[in-house]
């Protein structure tokens, strides 16, 4: 796994799934094509990914336009042959510590073979052996929560969110009994990348600004990218909870975010200028931040229309805290857009519930509306309650 037991290598080497889909995206240009269609194969070649190679070829966009990649048997064949090769030197090399050597010579053996199977692409072979050697007695703890973390990057790798999480849940686990701190560290990196798969913002941000200022997960993601992802997921929790203060603290003056933000100037637009109240730059910083960070990303592009939807409705109320009224006009003035747009946008979320304000459209007014604490406290008295009662009924359910 590594050449060193506490510095884990790329393996499943993530960065590849990006290239693959920047290949198969339409939005992609052909340069843009061809660099991503020759990482893949200098990588496919580099790691021999026999299985891999051959999974690229059932990928329907793949499999729809040939062009954009074309199947090379003779490579296929000089792969398969170099993993037969190299799994067979494994057996005898295991063979021969049974028979000469203990438990742990033949343990690390065996763990050479399945962290092997992962780098190759043997997803289902790559992901028994690990958690098969996983629950070898004769691996330590940190050793396993090594072996859960190379499953999670499988899942990661392959977009599999069922093995990404149970494999979480297993090194979370191992290392609440033991694990050190560089290791939990880590987990949360992991942990974080899962959740914004997933649309989970709010617990991914807050996991990847813990591990912020101690990240050391470059075997899974670029501090670079790490960076941009920590800043754009506290964009929308800090935003959410209107913790414009923390925004500014954690994210915009971190010190590790101003390292690498300049290389990132959508990025860097963006976040300032909702700090700064300037929402005519905002939009256009928005705008650009999907374009070059969003919808490029594997990662993110499946949540790009959700997060630029968050982020507008998180702009719209921040202004609208300020005043008790505004024009509508004012409010297209404000943002750089049309008046008819910002009445549209207004409305929709206004109706969805997503905005406590009102449009006067006769008097092109758009009126915020505050509930008073003594409502608020109310409002929550009965959810709490309700919450009680609920798991009251839950327990009476239980006990009969």
């Amino acid at each position: 796994m590594s050449s060193s037991e506490d510095v884990p290598l790329p393996i499943p080497d993530i960065t590849v799934q990006q290239h693959l889909f920047t290949l198969v995206s339409p939005r992609s240009t052909s340069a843009q094509q061809s660099s991503a269609r020759d990482a893949i194969l200098a990588a496919v070649k580099k790691d021999k990914m026999a299985p891999y190679y051959s999974y690229l070829f059932t990928i329907p966009e793949i499999a729809a336009s040939p062009n954009l990649l074309k199947k090379d048997n003779s490579l296929l064949t000089e792969l398969q042959e170099a993993n037969k090769a190299d799994l067979a030197a494994f057996d005898e090399e295991e063979k021969k510590n049974e028979e000469e050597e203990g438990d742990m010579e033949v343990a690390a053996v065996k763990r050479k073979r399945a962290v092997y199977l992962a780098q190759i692409g043997d997803k289902e072979q790559g992901l028994e052996a690990l958690k098969k050697l996983s629950s070898s007695p004769s691996v330590g703890v940190g050793s396993r929560i090594d072996l859960a973390m190379a499953q999670i990057r499988v899942g990661l790798f392959y977009g599999d969110a069922h093995v990404t999480a149970q494999s979480i849940e297993q090194a979370r686990i191992l290392i609440e009994k033991g694990g050190d701190w560089d290791r939990r560290n880590r987990l949360k990196v992991y942990e974080g990348l899962h959740l914004l798969s997933i649309r989970d913002f709010k617990r991914g941000g807050q996991l990847f600004l813990d591990a912020l200022p101690t990240f050391t997960a470059t075997e899974l993601i670029s501090f670079h990218d790490f960076v941009s992802l920590t800043v754009l997921s506290n964009l929308l929790r800090l935003g959410w909870e209107g913790k414009r203060a923390e925004l500014r603290k954690k994210v915009i003056d971190s010190s590790e975010v101003l390292q690498v933000i300049d290389d990132m100037p959508h990025l860097k637009s963006l976040s300032t200028s909702l700090y700064n109240a300037e929402y005519s730059t905002f939009f256009k910083s928005l705008a650009e931040v999907e374009q070059n960070h969003l919808l490029p990303s594997r990662l993110l592009s499946p949540h790009s229309q959700f997060y630029v939807r968050e982020m507008r409705i998180i702009a719209y109320g921040q202004l609208l805290e300020s005043y008790r009224s505004l024009t509508v006009d004012s409010m297209a003035r404000e943002f750089g857009v049309k008046k008819e747009f910002i009445d549209s946008d207004l409305a929709r979320f206004i109706a969805a519930g997503r905005l406590t304000a009102v449009i006067d459209r006769v008097a092109g007014v758009v009126e915020t509306r505050r509930p008073d604490s003594k409502n608020a406290q109310y409002a929550r008295m009965i959810k709490e309650g309700d919450i009680v009662l609920n798991s009251l009924q839950k327990l009476s359910r239980t006990v009969l």
